[in-house]
Formats: C-alpha cells, sequence, structure tokens
C-alpha cells in the first residue's frame, strides 16, 4: 500500500514537473519573439536562456538540455533562417551556459554555487561559441574562414560576453524571489538542502548583478550608437 501510494506521489511529481518545463519552453519560446535586441552586425541578444537556466536551476542540467532543445526545434521550425546549423549553434549556446550552471549549482545549492555555476557557464558558453563560429560560421554567413576569423575579436567576443552577462544577472535577479513566490503558492514544493543566503550577501550579490546588467544594457547602448 505504501509503495503504491509512494508511486502514484511520484508520479503526479513527474507529471508536474513536465507540465512546467513546457510552461517554460512556451515562455522562453515567446520572450525569444518579442525580446530580440540588436547588439552589433547581424547579431541580436534575447532573453530566452535566462529562462531555461531558471529552469535548469530548479530541475537540473537535463531539464535544461530538454527545454533547450525544444525551444530550438520549435524555433528552427517557424522563425529562423539558418535551419540546422541554426539550431545546433542554439543548443551549443544555451547548454554551455545554462547546463553548466545548473551541474554546479545542483552540487551546491547555495548562492555561492549559483555564482559560481552562473559565471563557469558564461565563461565556457564565449569559450564555446567562439570556437564553434570560427568552425560554422563560415556555411552560414557565406563567407571565408578568414573573414570570420576577422570578426572573432570585434563582434562575435563582446556579443558573447555581453549576452552571457545579461543571462547571469537576469537569472540572479529573478531566481530566488520566482522560486519564493511560485513555492508559497503551491505551485512548487519545497526543496530540501537548498541554503537561503545571508540576508546582506544575497543583498550585494543583487546590486552587483544590477551593477552589471546595467553596464550591459549602456554597452549595447553604445554599440548601437544611441549614447
Amino acid at each position: 500500500m505504501q509503495a503504491g501510494t509512494q508511486a502514484l506521489k511520484g508520479g503526479r511529481v513527474a507529471v508536474r514537473k513536465m507540465v512546467f518545463l513546457a510552461m517554460l519552453a512556451t515562455i522562453a519560446f515567446v520572450v525569444m519573439l518579442v525580446g530580440r535586441v540588436p547588439v552589433v552586425m547581424f547579431l541580436k541578444y534575447d532573453p530566452k536562456d535566462v529562462i531555461i537556466a531558471f529552469g535548469g536551476l530548479l530541475f537540473g542540467p537535463m531539464s535544461a538540455f530538454i527545454v533547450s532543445l525544444t525551444v530550438s526545434l520549435v524555433e528552427m521550425f517557424t522563425v529562423s533562417d539558418t535551419g540546422p546549423i541554426g539550431l545546433m549553434m542554439n543548443i551549443l549556446s544555451t547548454c554551455a551556459f545554462a547546463c553548466t550552471a545548473s551541474f554546479i549549482y545542483k552540487r551546491d545549492r547555495s548562492m555561492k554555487g549559483a555564482v559560481t555555476g552562473l559565471v563557469s557557464g558564461v565563461i565556457l558558453m564565449v569559450a564555446v561559441m567562439l570556437l564553434w563560429n570560427y568552425l560554422i560560421a563560415p556555411f552560414y554567413m557565406h563567407v571565408s574562414r578568414e573573414e570570420v576569423a576577422a570578426l572573432l575579436i570585434p563582434a562575435f567576443l563582446p556579443f558573447n560576453v555581453i549576452k552571457g552577462g545579461l543571462n547571469a544577472t537576469l537569472t540572479l535577479l529573478i531566481y530566488k524571489p520566482l522560486v519564493k513566490a511560485l513555492r508559497g503558492s503551491g505551485l512548487l514544493p519545497a526543496r530540501e538542502g537548498e541554503q537561503d543566503a545571508p540576508r546582506g550577501a544575497s543583498a550585494g550579490v543583487m546590486i552587483f548583478s544590477a551593477v552589471i546588467f546595467a553596464s550591459c544594457v549602456l554597452v549595447i547602448l553604445v554599440m548601437r550608437g544611441v549614447i
């Protein structure tokens, strides 16, 4: 009887998780559609990785991968003009950031773990995208690899640093307040082993994140010639 009850409870948890991940995938796709911001040349920033990282921090790196794959597939068949190459680049970029962050946070569910994971995710994402843009961009840009190499430092590097900075700081700013709201409403269960940071440390991280976010926005405005 007890085993049957536990199995039923586990099934409900699995269904709730699937529904929640589907909701996150939908939100990520919508913010990708409406939140695109030109940064440099043809490169545009959108905040879908923030939503995917949020899911990864909640449920682990495999969940982040599933949401990333789902959103990238839908994007490829709807609004993308880069086909399978764009699909692959989207998944590589998002997973380098979100899966890395959620993997580290899964091992240390604290503010320190979250910051370490997100910073590590940004570093890996920048490195991965520089490498893969060098390898793959000539095929979808229809230019020589030498021309792509000439764009790595003035275009691809600053774009990915700004993208990573915005994703990491936005994730830090929304994660704890949103999780508390969802758990307070009963939509998410309490999780054992998750540590609340001291109020002063948490406030310091939030302020620092806000400063980095504002700095990234200002750099985008400068690069676009707005200010």
